[in-house]
């Protein structure tokens, strides 16, 4: 079938397996996703009345990846936009002319998982799905099953499946996508001189094991209680190369409540404002952002925003984490990004091994802004360095010839 598609040799791995489960560990931004869902539109397209069920962690996570390439492959391949009917947005299902669907859906449990039957099946960021709910949805696929993630560490898939008869194992990283801005790959490549491991995982696809995660006193929540007193927003900027991050910050009963607002690149002031504005931020909430852009923070204010810089100085970083770690931290479902940056910021280890007390600066671009609102707003009074004092004196050693001499 021709299909239109500018494609990488991941397409045609996945389209041309022959294995019943066809697993895709790679790298950051390697293209694997992608691959699979151009391969599944072409099994829509050709196969009458299919049923190809695309599984993730939660809804969030699908709208933002695997669903976001899945609209945009539908409407800019003709061949495939020709082929589909209809798409419904509330329950994210493509609908073919000949009678195949794709649909998009998330489990519960595994009990949720038994309802329902299918052909084809992707676990998209698989690491994020547990294994008893994969089991139950593998015993109701009758044709192939996909399966793909970047190798934090090792998880059920090489447990259980890798190595195993009718199952093969493609691993790919950023060098596999010829589509990958140079920028983009010098940035993942530059992780080699931060961190070793990181650069393993995420530059070269192979399993790691992600240790000295800096954060592990968060939780998920569905949204932010009614009653949270708002704190202030957060803001980092970026342009071509680095997102901009703005998130909301909130507490509760001693907890902070974050809400991810904006993670896109390429935006300029005047796109921050409107974007700020469209995502339900009151300019009369405090925004604090990094003092390192006085003349955007300038231009931001001329357009009517309450911001301020934030205060940096020696040891900011660590003093603003400390602060951070001593709170619970609810992060809401729908910030995707925030919940992926937190899972990987971790400190930096030497070549020696050795943990360093500075963490890696990659992936930060909600951190850092969290941390702005740390150290403008939430600073804490027993963060004081503790004063000298003299060791205790014994009443038995007061008074007689010991209080003369002194």
């Amino acid at each position: 079938m021709h299909t239109g598609y500018q494609s990488s040799i991941l397409f045609l791995q996945n389209y041309l397996a022959d294995a019943h489960i066809v697993v895709n560990q790679g790298g950051t931004n390697s293209g694997k996703t992608y691959s699979i869902m151009q391969a599944l539109f072409c099994f829509a397209c050709q196969n009458n009345g299919l049923v190809i069920t695309v599984a993730g962690q939660d809804i969030p996570n699908l709208r933002a990846g695997v669903l976001r390439d899945s609209l945009k492959i539908s409407s800019e391949y003709e061949p495939v936009a020709k082929c589909i009917k209809s798409y419904n947005k509330t329950d994210r299902i493509f609908e073919f002319h000949n009678g195949t669907i794709i649909e998009f859906k998330s489990y519960d449990n595994a009990q949720d998982a038994k309802s329902g039957k299918r052909d084809y099946l992707f676990v998209n960021e698989a690491n994020g799905v547990k294994w008893d709910i994969y089991s139950e949805l593998s015993l109701r696929t009758r044709k192939k099953i996909y399966i793909d993630y970047n190798p934090n560490c090792g998880f059920w898939v090489h447990d259980k499946l890798i190595g195993k008869p009718d199952v093969q194992l493609i691993i790919s990283d950023h060098r596999h996508n010829p589509f990958l801005e140079d920028m983009e790959r010098e940035k993942i490549e530059s992780l080699k001189s931060e961190d070793e491991e990181q650069w393993k995982v995420y530059a070269r696809g192979i399993t790691g094991k992600i240790i000295g995660l800096i954060f592990n006193n968060w939780h998920i929540c569905e949204a932010i209680p009614p009653d949270a007193k708002p704190i202030a927003a957060g803001l980092d900027f970026g342009y071509s190369n680095d997102e901009t991050g703005c998130l909301m910050v909130y507490k509760q009963n001693g907890e902070l409540w974050i809400d991810e607002l904006l993670y896109e690149k390429a935006l300029t002031n005047p796109d921050i404002s409107e974007r700020l504005k469209a995502a339900g931020l009151s300019k009369k909430m405090e925004i604090v952002a990094d003092s390192a852009e006085p003349k955007s923070i300038e231009e931001l204010r001329r357009l009517g925003w309450w911001i301020s810089p934030a205060k940096k100085g020696a040891d900011s970083v660590k003093i603003s984490i400390d602060i951070l770690k001593r709170y619970k931290l609810n992060i809401t479902r729908n910030s995707v990004n925030l919940r992926t940056e937190i899972g990987r910021y971790k400190w930096r280890v030497e070549l020696s091994g050795r943990t360093l007390n500075e963490p890696v600066d990659h992936w930060n671009h909600l951190i850092d802004p969290l941390r702005y609102v740390a150290l403008n707003k939430l600073k804490i009074s027993n963060l004081v360095q503790p004063k000298t004092r003299f060791p205790y004196t014994p009443r038995s050693l007061e008074g007689g010839m010991l209080q003369e001499l002194i």
